[in-house]
Formats: structure tokens, sequence, C-alpha cells
């Protein structure tokens, strides 16, 4: 597992920088609640007839003034976005910084088969998703029993398991983008990240766009549905993982083939 360990420590300082991050900006929304509940209800009001915009971002089914819809329209979107975000750069840095920074030719010498550094390099990823998914929802109960307020356990615990199988879809995916590129890779992590969430708020507003909802993994994560239902949609689930393992097997595919640049 060396290799394993060598990838988590050359990532850990922006796993921490993320972490840290999305961490913070989660407390500090959490902490804002009891100042502006009293005001929540008629700002909830006032969004639920905006159109098209209070569809997008499901502002028709979840209250302000409660904190579960508080929680599940802000810190959602930190999560949603930023976790989204990590998990892309996380993704589709780590096959194509090998030949990027010219160690790959180096690592590829030593006694290891290429199954074995594809294997060891994802389940890095995996790791670093699942460690901020765990402090970032660590972080969110801390805090809200600090200001005295109590979260529907059930739902918090669905809405932060969705998050986790979507940054893991799309880390997955990048993986397998990864094994294609050699360099340029953040700005590409991070616009397919950044398409994948615009594809979901026009799958929202326009009913000729809701098959996107089949290819946007922020179809799930909708805290709108799993707040108000209580449940995940495993449909959209099963798909995405679908597009997960299919990722991961085209990383291995064309990694394992692939002639490495000297």
């Amino acid at each position: 597992m060396t290799i394993y360990i060598k990838e988590l420590k050359q990532a850990g300082k922006s796993w921490c920088i993320w972490t840290c991050s999305i961490a913070f900006m989660m407390l500090i929304c959490i902490m804002m609640f009891p100042e502006m509940k009293n005001e929540m209800d008629s700002v909830t009001d006032v969004f639920a007839n905006m159109g098209g915009f209070t569809a997008a971002f499901g502002m028709d089914k979840l209250s302000f003034g409660e904190l579960m819809g508080f929680y599940g329209i802000e810190c959602g979107n930190i999560i949603g976005i930023g976790g989204g975000f990590f998990a892309a750069l996380a993704g589709i840095a780590v096959l194509a910084n090998e030949e990027k920074e010219r160690t790959a030719e180096f690592l590829l010498t030593h006694p290891v088969s290429r199954c074995s550094v594809l294997t060891q390099k994802m389940l890095s990823v995996l790791t670093q998703i699942i460690g901020m998914n765990v402090i970032v929802a660590g972080v969110s109960l801390i805090t809200t029993a600090a200001i005295g307020e109590e979260l529907a356990m059930e739902e918090f615990w669905l809405l932060h398991l969705a998050y986790l199988l979507m940054q893991l879809e799309i880390g997955c995916i990048c993986f397998g983008i990864s094994a294609f590129i050699k360099r340029g890779s953040i700005g590409i992590g991070l616009g397919l990240a950044l398409a994948l969430y615009f594809m979901n708020i026009i799958c929202n507003i326009s009913e000729q766009a809701e098959a996107l909802k089949y290819i946007t993994p922020y179809a799930y994560v909708e805290a709108s549905n799993i707040i108000s239902e209580s449940e995940i949609d495993f449909g959209l689930v099963g798909i995405g993982m679908a597009f997960a393992l299919a990722g991961i097997v085209v990383g291995y595919f064309k990694y394992a083939r692939k002639d490495i640049a000297s």
C-alpha cells in the first residue's frame, strides 16, 4: 500500500484546505440560522413566487424558517458545489499528474503492476472523498448542537449519503478521464463538475430538459425531494453508480495500455 499512502500524503495539503473551507462555511451557515429564522418565513414566501428560480433550487418544497429546510438549501449548496469540485479535482489529477510531473516512468519501473498502481490511486481518491464528508457531517452536527437546534436525523443522513454518492460518481468519472490526458486536468475536472451542476438547474426549470436528470448526479441530491419525502431516488443513484463504474473500467483499460511519456 506504499503508493496509496504516498498519494494521501501528496494530496494532504489540498484535502485539508478543501475540507476545512467547506466545513467552515457550513459552520458559519448554521451559526447564522438562530438570528435569521424569525425573518425566514417572509423570505420563504418571496422565493415561493419566483417561478422557475424557485423550482431550480427546490424552494417550493422547503421552508427557510425550519432548520432542515434552511440546511438543505443553504448548506446543501455549499457541500454540493464545493464537494463536487473537490471530487472532480481529486479524480482528474490522480493519473494525469504522473505524466505532467514526469514521475510515471520512474514509478512504473518498480516491481508493481499497473493494475496495482491504479487500484491504490483509486482508493486514495475514495478515501479523500469519504474523509471529507465524515468531517463535514461531524462539524454540522456539533454546530447544530452548539446553537441549541435539532436536525431531522433520518433526512440529515440521507442527504449526506446522497452527497457522498454524488461526489464518488464525479470522482470516478474524472478518474477515467484522467487516464486520457497529460496536462490541463484541473480545468477539465472543474468544467465537468460545473456542467453537471447546471444541467440539474436546467432540468428543474424546463420540462423539455427532464432527460438530463439521468445524466447529472446532482439530480439525486435534491434536498427538497430528500427532505420532503424522506428518501433518495435509488433509481437515479443506480444509473449514477453505473456511470461511476464505467469511469473506473475505462480508466483501467486505457491506462493499462497507455504509452507513458518520458
